[in-house]
This record gives structure tokens, sequence and C-alpha cells, in this order.
């Protein structure tokens, strides 16, 4: 074989060699290239999650007033997200305002702005789910409110602490990336309004405050935890439920009705009940004790209340239990509503609601707080 001939074949192997060189180099390009777009794709279809933050203990800051003193509502939601390691990863989050203040101040305006904000941002399809952080007294309250209230079946999560940021065991960050994780869950769709405290998911209807300061202060008594979460997992252990009822509408003139709690205790009389009467209460919540007792000049109270036409509802100060129709009072005579497992504070947000409504007639009311009608 001549110089020239092999000289020939080598030139041909060494196209070869550089046409698959140029091939794989531009396969493996195509490949970064949909690697990439998966990349971004994968940042796009990340849930949107609407956090709508409004004061209480998980946006306080420790006090040297007392060992555990605090002032509630100094830090601001962006801030608290940007303080939660890994949350980022979790959903986009867009942080708003709404109020800065700890929750026994909360009050009507803000739960009217919380209800109007969140049916703007899901109608303008702003958000796939909300978390609101709020303060742990009146949570199960603002909870309750929005679950009676939205329209929506994308889920709404509430989420507090017991201890501020700056504590020695705050437990605010971790609630609130725990809170985040439920949010952006395919699993919480459909089940509206959520609250998220200590690895557990609780439902509106069911969750109270038991423990003035401890970490573990909520509880359902009545039903349990409806979940639990971690930062690796959310875990349902009820199905979502559907409401029959539609939603209750928000008060036209931007202002619920007054409604009294009166509380139950031995040697009562029914004074505080002719005050709520003379007060122009529209509803009167009754604290009673047991299974929603008081003593007969209470109840006498309570007649004369009724015959006014102001809406009477029977609960119980106890932290579980249910309020049963017709056992020690006659409500079927007397035209009053047994609560069932509605705590007062409940109760009377329920009564609010459905005054401004104008659902004011017993039986009617008594189907609502049953959610039968």
């Amino acid at each position: 074989m001549s110089i020239n001939t092999i000289n020939r074949k080598a030139l041909r192997l060494c196209g070869s060699a550089a046409l698959l060189i140029a091939a794989l180099a531009a396969g493996t390009g195509a490949q970064a290239a949909d690697v990439s777009s998966q990349q971004a794709s994968a940042v796009t279809a990340m849930p949107r999650v609407l956090l709508l933050a409004t004061g209480g203990t998980i946006s306080g800051t420790a006090d040297p007033r007392s060992a555990i003193g605090y002032n509630s509502g100094n830090v601001k939601g962006q801030e608290l997200v940007r303080g939660v390691p890994g949350i980022d990863k979790l959903a986009s989050i867009n942080a708003e305002q709404i109020s800065n203040v700890g929750s026994q101040d909360m009050n009507d305006k803000i739960w009217l702005q919380l209800a109007r904000r969140i049916d703007e941002a899901f109608e303008r399809n702003e958000a796939d789910a909300v978390v609101i952080t709020h303060g742990t007294d009146t949570i199960e309250e603002t909870a309750f409110f929005l679950n009676n209230v939205l329209h929506s079946d994308k889920p709404v999560v509430l989420v507090g602490s017991m201890r501020p940021g700056g504590s020695t065991s705050a437990d605010g960050p971790n609630n609130l990336y725990e809170a985040v994780e439920v949010a952006a869950s395919p699993q919480s769709r459909g089940r509206g309004v959520m609250v998220v405290m200590n690895d557990q998911i609780h439902a509106p209807r069911w969750i109270t405050k038991t423990n003035t300061t401890a970490v573990q202060a909520f509880a359902s008594p009545n039903a349990g935890a409806i979940g639990y979460v971690d930062p690796a997992s959310v875990r349902f252990v009820m199905p979502a439920v559907q409401s029959a009822r539609a939603a209750l509408s928000l008060p036209a003139n931007g202002q619920l009705p007054r409604v009294d709690i009166v509380y139950a205790h031995s040697n009562m009389d029914g004074r505080q009940i002719d005050h709520a009467i003379a007060d122009g209460a529209k509803g009167i919540v009754v604290a009673g004790e047991g299974d929603g007792d008081m003593s007969k000049e209470a109840l006498a109270a309570l007649d004369r209340a009724a015959a006014k036409g102001i809406v009477v509802v029977r609960s119980t100060r106890l932290v579980s239990g249910f309020v049963n129709r017709n056992v020690e009072v006659d409500d079927d005579k007397r035209g009053f509503v047994a609560s069932l497992d509605l705590n007062p504070q409940k109760a009377r947000l329920l009564t609010q609601l459905l005054v401004a409504n104008g659902v004011t007639d017993p039986f009617k009311v008594q189907q609502a707080f049953s959610g039968t009608w």
C-alpha cells in the first residue's frame, strides 16, 4: 500500500471522528438545553403561596422585662420568610402585611380585609394557596370565621408560635416552614381553612387553645388533629370533607352584629344578660356550666332576650363535649339554640355571621350550627 493511500484513509478516519465529536457535542448541548429548560419549568411550576402577615407572637421580639417577656408584631412578613432556611424551596412566596397586632387586638376590620384579599387573590389566580401568620390567642376564631366566608377550594393555612423570635427555643420558624409545606401540598386542595401548629394540622371547627404558654398549646378535643406534618412529609389522617352549605356573605356595611358572651357561674343572676339586651346585642351566647346550664334567674333573663327576637345560644365553659338540645333546658319551648361542639367564641362568631345574613329564626340557626342547612 502506498503512502498516499494510507494518508487518504487517515484523513477519512479523522473526518469521521470529527463528525462524531461534533454530533456528540451537539447532542450534549441539546441535552444541556433540555435540562436547563426542565429546571426553568420546575421553577415556574412551584406552588405560589401568598403570605398574609397580621402580627402576633410569631412576629414578636423578646423583651427583658421578664424571662419570657416579648412584644408582638415587631417583625414584618417578608422578614419572617427570610428567616426560615429552605422555605424558598417549597414554594414561590409573596408576602403582604395586612396588620401588625397582637391577636388580642384582632377585630372585624382585619377579618373582613383578610377575607376580601384572599377571595381577590384566588379569583385573579394570583396564588395557589394562602398562609396567614397570626397570634395564637384568637387564631381559632380567625380560622373559623374565614372557613365560613371563603368561596374557594384552595388551601388557606393559619400559623402562629408560642415563643417569639430570639428566644432560646423559638417555634415560629419551624411552624412557618410546615405551614407553607402544608399549603403547597396537593393533598391540601379541597380542605378549606386549616391551622398548623407544633407538627399538627387542625380543622377550624375543632381546634382550641388549651394552654397559656406551652408549645403544644393547641388541640382538637372532640375530634383530634386532621393531619400531621414534619419538614419531610405531610400526612392527613382524615378525608377532605366539603361542606354542603354555601359560604356566608360578608356584611355589606363592613361590621358584624353585636353578639355578647355571658359566662355562667354559681350564684348567677340575670343582670349581665339584661345589660346585653339593653346594649343592643343581636345575640347572646352563654358559656354555660356543664351541658350549657345556668341558674333559674339567668334562664328567666334569656327568656326575656328571646322574646325580643335576640338569638340565644347555649354553649359551655368546658373544653370538651357537646351541648345537647332539650336535656335540662327545654330549648324547643324557649326558642334557644344548642351550640353542639362549638365553644363560646366560635358560637358567637357563627351567630354574628348568621344574623348578618338575615338568619335569626331559632330553627334555622340550629340547622346552621348542626351543618344541615
